[in-house]
């Protein structure tokens, strides 16, 4: 079975989850290897998600890296809903810049 196109909504919130993550592990001094290992999920999946390749991973995996890197799923749920939403408000082309 093919797997359907995201959303650009859906694919914004995927970026703001990876940059989340990829910002905590990093805060954390700690390679992907490492967090990796920890949390007890493949590098790969935590390289795929880093960079985008993976917008919509599996609750556990989230789960896993959020409580490996200290993050409160509640919080993650919330910023990656908040910076979603303030982004779909933005003007899409970077040159763009609003007049406040």
């Amino acid at each position: 079975m093919a797997r359907r196109r995201l959303d650009p909504a859906a694919q914004r919130r995927g970026q703001v989850l990876a940059s989340r993550l990829t910002q905590a592990r990093r805060s954390s001094g700690r390679s992907a290897e490492a967090v990796a290992r920890s949390a007890g999920i493949s590098v790969e999946t935590v390289r795929s998600i880093e960079k985008g390749r993976t917008a919509t991973p599996e609750f556990f995996t989230v789960a896993a890296l959020a409580t490996e890197l200290g993050l409160s799923l509640d919080e993650l749920y919330t910023f990656t809903r908040r910076d979603s939403a303030h982004d779909a408000q933005a003007p899409v082309d970077p040159s763009v810049r609003s007049s406040s």
